[in-house]
């Protein structure tokens, strides 16, 4: 059964008071909360280990935004995968729009990033998804299905099942846009059944494929009934817990 998450991307928000006082609320809703999905979170860098100290007891699952290419060395300003595994931290987004656009991330470096963190037992939260421009050329298929493609297909079977996927319309993030439920499943399908070509319907049917693309309290319940819509990986509406908790809420 695949897991069902709801992901929350805290970007490059947040002093270190707010950051421990959104920790501690989000604490105090799960442990008076049952809910029917995995909560994580992705502070910046700066507050994994606190995240990691608040939620000593896995409540929430503490992800990094990002790691390097590079394993350790002379790279001024990067996380290995190294320092996150001494950490105890559970994972990385990979290769997010924000990174792509303003970092240069490209697939072939994601593919780098997915495999270190698989070799270090990190959970690699791989994003995927098209612009605005190549949505109107009709090319979002083929450009998901080669991002894909590129970023995991030399995987083994055992390997991608480990991958959690987060399709983002890239033209949706922050835009107050958000693809309709019946979109955002459309991708989600075709991602599964690219999966499915390469490793078997067995194996896509075990990959968690997230939405990423403007979830909202009003509308999470919608997307997340979706059947190829596995949860979300959530920006703006993560940084207060009284929406984040109704998103959360979405799977009830």
């Amino acid at each position: 059964m695949r897991r069902k998450i709801v992901a929350g991307n805290w970007k490059m928000n947040k002093n270190v008071i707010e950051a421990q006082q959104l920790m501690t609320q989000l604490l105090e809703y799960t442990m008076s909360n049952k809910s029917n999905c995995e909560v994580w979170i992705a502070p910046p860098s700066l507050y994994l280990m606190m995240a990691k100290d608040v939620f000593e007891n896995d409540e929430i699952g503490v992800f990094a935004q990002d790691i390097s290419t590079h394993e350790s060395g002379a790279y001024t300003g990067e996380i290995s995968v190294d320092m996150l595994e001494s950490i105890d931290a559970d994972g990385t987004l990979i290769g997010h729009s924000e990174r792509r656009q303003y970092h240069g991330e490209n697939d072939e470096s994601c593919n780098k990033k997915v495999k270190l963190a698989l070799d270090k037992g990190l959970i690699p939260v791989y994003c995927n998804g098209e612009t605005l421009d190549q949505r109107k050329a009709g090319q979002h298929f083929d450009v998901v299905k080669t991002q894909t493609e590129t970023a995991l297909f030399t995987l083994s079977a055992e390997e991608i099942k480990k991958v959690v996927i987060a399709y983002e319309p890239v033209w949706a993030i922050g835009t107050g846009e958000t693809a309709t439920p019946e979109q955002a499943q459309e991708i989600h399908a075709h991602i599964r059944s690219s999966i499915a070509e390469k490793y078997g319907q067995e194996v896509a049917d075990e990959v968690s494929i997230l939405y990423g693309g403007s979830v909202k309290p009003d509308n999470a319940k919608e997307i997340f009934s979706q059947p190829d819509i596995d949860g979300g990986l959530i920006g703006g509406a993560a940084l207060k817990v009284e929406d984040f908790s109704k998103i959360i809420e979405g799977f009830n």
